[in-house]
């Protein structure tokens, strides 16, 4: 597949990016270099190879679901506006 200058306009449009018009033949080469590759990958034979092979056939490891509240309460009400002991305090939003 190859990209002419005027899809290239067309994608950048769409994208959103401004091109001048003399960058468009050194986009349209760039973008049909990256086509060029991804039409090498479709060419690898991928049969009998399993989806996802490798790391994420692993089990994880399980912890206990404790609820902790960080340790550190200060820095994380440092920033808040108002406070009341170690919790946010948010003004009533129902009448």
């Amino acid at each position: 597949m190859s990209l002419d200058h005027a899809t290239v306009r067309r994608i950048a449009k769409l994208a959103r990016i401004r091109l001048d018009e003399e960058a468009v033949p050194r986009l349209a080469g760039e973008l049909n270099a990256i086509l060029g590759y991804v039409e090498q990958l479709a060419e690898v034979d991928v049969e009998g190879v399993a989806p996802l092979s490798g790391g994420a056939q692993m089990a994880l490891r399980m912890r206990e679901d404790e609820v902790t509240d960080g340790q550190y309460p200060d820095r994380v009400l440092a920033n808040a506006p108002e406070r009341i002991g170690d919790f946010f305090a948010v003004p009533k939003v129902v009448e």
